[in-house]
């Protein structure tokens, strides 16, 4: 008997070949759990941002300075994200970075883990210990500002007539390297006619960083008036430094350091005493800001002077409160100020004004 032998396979076992294949499982699966995971999303009209979570954030980069990177989400608001948190960027906008070896490149910026690469007219590449900072739109002027006002008024009437306003201004201009802040706080109230309080603050400085923490102040000027603290008015010129202590999303602490030329014009003093008083100062300060919630923050700002003791021996400024975020741009705040004069200069009257003014400002603000 012969047994005749087909070359060709059958129906049953070419179905079993390719069931086999099929079933078999993945090198790829064997060797890690990461499992099946979506393309990143490619910038259109808004920035993206991955967490190291794994997330993926929507929005409008704004800056990013000491560490820490503000984005504008439309769902989320402003967001201030560690920068060691952030896995990758994929900016649509153009964005300037300053590196610390004195390099600001411009262009759409990609980070994909330590990696930095800027694509602009030319690209360039780094890594991102090397980013000192991140500010959002191309190198025109308007793109570089940005602030807070706030005003607040009260209006009684009846058997006494008194009206309260105060203003607050915070307003920054930002490039990659540098620093403008000026501030602006003022305060005035009458009642039946008569003043009864009158005082305005005004501050300017410039800060240029050498790190992402460490900066220094090559100008720093302030303006301040109060005819009841017999203060005509008052300048200081000076010079400092300062040094970021503490950089979180949520907490922000930095103490600053200065010497400084303070001029003085008494507002009223006795007959035969000298109107003006001039004198070196030595200037101290700190800034504490707290994000408590997503809708409340709490901040505390304190600045003192070391004068001669015709200038007031010692001199400080504080104010601090809470800001309530309402709608969209718009915030509540509540501040205390307190000022204070070590050693007050004496009235034509014979009086001494008193050392320490106490004031709460209640004001609505708007952010832009």
């Amino acid at each position: 008997m012969r047994w005749k032998i087909s070359a060709r396979p059958t129906a049953a076992v070419t179905l079993i070949i390719f069931a086999t294949i099929a079933l078999a499982p993945s090198n790829t699966g064997a060797e890690g759990n990461e499992g099946w995971r979506p393309p990143p999303p490619m910038p259109d009209d808004f920035d993206w941002i991955q967490l190291t979570s794994g997330e993926w954030l929507k929005g409008k980069i704004i800056a990013m300075y000491e560490e820490s990177l503000e984005f504008d989400s439309d769902k989320l608001d402003v967001l201030t994200l560690d920068w060691e948190d952030i896995q990758e960027v994929r900016s649509a906008q153009t964005m300037q970075v300053a590196f610390l070896d004195d390099v600001i490149a411009v262009g759409n910026l990609n980070v994909d883990g330590d990696d930095i690469r800027v694509m602009g007219e030319k690209e360039y590449k780094s890594t991102r210990s090397q980013v000192l900072s991140i500010t959002a739109g191309a190198p025109k002027e308007r793109n570089y500002w940005s602030g807070k006002v706030s005003f607040g008024v009260n209006y009684r009437t009846g058997n006494t007539e008194q009206r309260e306003t105060n203003g607050r201004a915070n307003i920054i201009r930002r490039t990659p390297r540098d620093r403008i802040k000026i501030d602006y706080l003022g305060n005035f109230s009458e009642s039946d006619g008569t003043t009864i309080a009158d005082n305005q603050r005004a501050s300017a400085g410039w800060n240029r960083f050498l790190s992402d923490r460490f900066y220094i102040s090559p100008a720093l000027g302030e303006y301040y008036r109060d005819p009841f603290q017999n203060i005509g008015s008052r300048w200081t010129l000076g010079i400092g430094l300062g040094f970021q202590l503490v950089d979180t999303s949520t907490v922000t602490w930095d103490v600053n350091a200065g010497i400084a030329y303070q001029y003085t014009s008494f507002d009223d003093v006795v007959e035969g005493d000298p109107k003006t008083a001039d004198t070196p100062a030595l200037t101290l300060g700190t800034r504490y800001d707290n994000e408590l919630t997503g809708w409340m923050d709490y901040f505390f700002d304190f600045s003192f002077n070391v004068v001669n003791k015709e200038s007031g021996s010692y001199t400080h400024h504080l104010i601090t409160g809470f800001g309530f975020d309402l709608i969209g741009d718009l915030d509540f705040d509540i501040s205390i100020v307190w000022d204070r004069t070590q050693d007050p200069r004496q009235n034509s009257n014979g009086t001494f004004p008193k050392k320490d003014d106490f004031r709460t400002i209640f004001g609505l603000g708007y952010s832009f």
